[in-house]
């Protein structure tokens, strides 16, 4: 006669509930995740989005794609403009982002689901729009301030989830002084 003990029931629990446990890893494993590529290599040339005597706004715009199996989330962005006064002091900078979808005048970002690749026949992006104000300090005027400024950096941080935990990520934009002047319609000093 075979006689089935409370410890025994128990090892068949704990071998059923792992077992579970590995099928639904391995669902999930092949089920994927977002993976949510910044297409910094095409984004849009910088252009002037206003000019007054004493600041320029230049943006550009950066396309996000999702070329995961499952939905994303980009949850904020940011811009931070890299020009610390110990570098140059002549501008003050500030940095906006913002869809191109969903444009506003303060400084929250709309959160948006980018779909997963294939969905409705294609790639699903998001586009976002990052604008770095300039403003002249020490009584120069903005294009007198250009006119000395050094090439600069900025970031794009954004935060996203989807099946995996929500973090942080960020690209580097260049951003050229003579670039930047040709746009305020100045050149560059010879200092």
């Amino acid at each position: 006669m075979c006689s089935f003990t409370f410890f025994d029931g128990l090892l068949c629990l704990v071998a059923v509930v792992a077992a579970l446990a590995g099928l639904v890893k391995l669902y999930l494993c092949h089920a994927g995740t977002e993976i949510i590529v910044p297409q910094v290599e095409s984004r849009s040339r910088l252009a002037v989005d206003e000019q007054t005597e004493d600041s320029l706004t230049i943006s550009t715009v950066i396309e996000f794609v999702n070329e995961g199996k499952q939905c994303a989330t980009i949850m904020d962005a940011l811009v931070r403009p890299q020009l610390p006064y110990e570098q140059y002091d002549g501008l003050e900078t500030r940095g906006h982002a913002e869809l191109v979808t969903a444009p506003r005048e303060d400084d929250y970002f709309e959160a948006y689901i980018i779909q997963k690749k294939g969905y409705k026949g294609g790639l699903d992006k998001a586009s976002i729009k990052c604008q770095v104000k300039l403003i002249a300090r020490k009584g120069m005027s903005i294009k007198e301030a250009v006119s000395h400024m050094p090439d600069f950096n900025f970031q794009l941080i954004w935060l996203e989830t989807g099946r995996t935990p929500c973090h942080y990520r960020q690209v580097r934009i260049e951003v050229p002084a003579a670039e930047v002047a040709a746009l305020a319609g100045t050149k560059l000093a010879e200092d």
